[in-house]
């Protein structure tokens, strides 16, 4: 059994150390003894954080057709059936971080406030306020919502690229609506990518547990500073397993200021895609430097083509920050404006060169509907964003065209066409015969269905 001289000297180790402090009970704050004495707590710094930490729940409106045949605007044309739907109230619950109480913004995740028709938070003691959404990032999945500014409690910004792997962390968030919540754990990992979860992806990973209902919440070192966002679990069995992810604040930051002041991150273009480098490539290219993003692809007359970047250049440095892998480039470009300059150094061959270019425009393309088929004349199609389903964007439609009067709307995807699933326009153009009818598969919010073009 331990004596008290053993349980003491454990503890002095555990908590110096969680407090980054020599071994010394005075420089750690540490009780002179243990029986008898208040024990260190992470109570008193809870204290100050969790009231900037808020309970987010949305309300959304979503059309339900009473009949699965009513989903195909064809049908009800043929006979001349009006559209029988009704609506239904889908709801949902997360979790914020007040990070201006003099505005009232929050923090949370795009995921958690996505097309709700109405925003609520409730505070730490209480209160429940309607919130209006100031904009959305889906790429990086961040939001920022407001508030009325009244008596608000706001987290400290912390510098998440001070954080190191062991550093002590604690998440707190609204796990399965039970209400606040807190866990404790450490940096498990840093720089995680790769994972699919997002488009620009740069995770803290954690051991400390996060549960649905804690995206949008805080990851906060022992100072009760912000350091990330939670975001995501990977829980292959549908339960944790100690594998959290969070949003660095490096990340957060930047694009939270984008979406106060426009609304949205309009992302530029440097026009290379790169892909990570592999023992084989090293050893085909003959590198010494053995860690980068390979440029395998270069878009013509694109700023990284005027900048005189080519296929097989490797790009080491971007900005001053260090690129190991092609996600590393693709989040520092992430986090650029049109406009902005960028400072490249690549290797090509053994010779380090250095180059500026300058964030371009992002095109997208579009193509006029009668372009392709002269029965969806009076349309606009594009390709699909990220955050949307794959394929064909209907982006505008004339009220009294042909296809508006068959069904298709703003909004709706074609997923497929004559049956060959569609990525983008040019396998569009290849499957449409002008001359003949056109079957296409429309996607439109959770529903699907057919429409024939005759």
């Amino acid at each position: 059994m331990s004596t008290p001289l053993v349980k003491k000297l454990f503890l002095m180790s555990i908590f110096s150390t969680c407090l980054s402090a020599p071994l010394t009970v005075s420089a750690a704050g540490l009780p002179p003894y243990v029986d008898g004495q208040p024990l260190p707590s992470l109570a008193p710094m809870l204290e100050h954080s969790m009231p900037a930490v808020v309970n987010i729940s949305t309300s959304t409106n979503i059309q339900v057709n009473e009949n699965p045949l009513m989903q195909d605007p064809y049908f009800r044309q043929f006979f001349n059936v009006p559209n029988q739907s009704r609506q239904q109230q889908k709801n949902s619950l997360g979790s914020g971080v007040i990070i201006d109480s003099s505005q009232g913004l929050v923090l949370t995740n795009n995921h958690v406030i996505d097309k709700a028709d109405k925003i609520m938070v409730t505070l730490n003691d209480g209160r429940q306020l309607n919130a209006e959404l100031i904009g959305t990032d889906p790429e990086a999945d961040i939001a920022i919502i407001k508030v009325p500014a009244n008596n608000l409690t706001q987290l400290p910004i912390a510098d998440s690229s001070q954080l190191k792997v062991g550093d002590f962390v604690v998440a707190i968030g609204n796990p399965f609506g039970l209400g606040q919540t807190v866990t404790s754990g450490i940096v498990s990992a840093l720089g995680r990518s790769g994972l699919g979860i997002e488009g620009y992806e740069d995770f803290i990973q954690t051991d400390a547990s996060i549960n649905p209902g804690n995206s949008g919440g805080a990851l906060v070192n022992l100072r009760g500073e912000l350091v990330g966002m939670n975001t995501a679990i990977l829980a292959p069995n549908g339960g944790n397993v100690g594998i959290g992810f969070a949003i660095p604040t490096k990340m957060i930051m930047p694009i939270k200021d984008l979406l106060v002041k426009h609304g949205e991150v309009k992302r530029g273009l440097l026009g290379v895609t790169t892909q990570d480098l592999t023992p084989e490539l090293v050893n085909a290219f003959n590198l010494e430097n053995k860690q980068g993003a390979a440029i395998s692809r270069i878009e013509s007359n694109s700023p990284a083509a005027k900048a005189g970047l080519e296929p097989g250049d490797i790009i080491v440095l971007a900005n001053g920050h260090p690129v190991k892998s092609s996600q590393d480039i693709r989040n520092i470009v992430g986090l650029l404006q049109i406009g902005d300059n960028v400072n490249i150094e690549y290797f090509r061959g053994n010779e380090k060169k250095s180059v500026v270019a300058t964030i371009g425009k992002q095109e997208q393309p579009q193509l006029a509907g009668e372009k392709l088929h002269r029965l969806l004349k009076g349309t606009v199609l594009s390709t699909t964003e990220k955050d949307q389903p794959e394929g064909i964007l209907i982006e505008k439609i004339q009220n009294s065209s042909y296809a508006w009067r068959m069904g298709l709307r703003p909004g709706d995807v074609i997923i497929s066409a004559n049956r060959y699933r569609v990525l983008n326009l040019a396998e569009l153009q290849k499957v449409v015969d002008p001359n003949n009818a056109l079957l296409i598969n429309i996607q439109r919010g959770q529903e699907g269905f057919f429409v024939v073009l005759r």
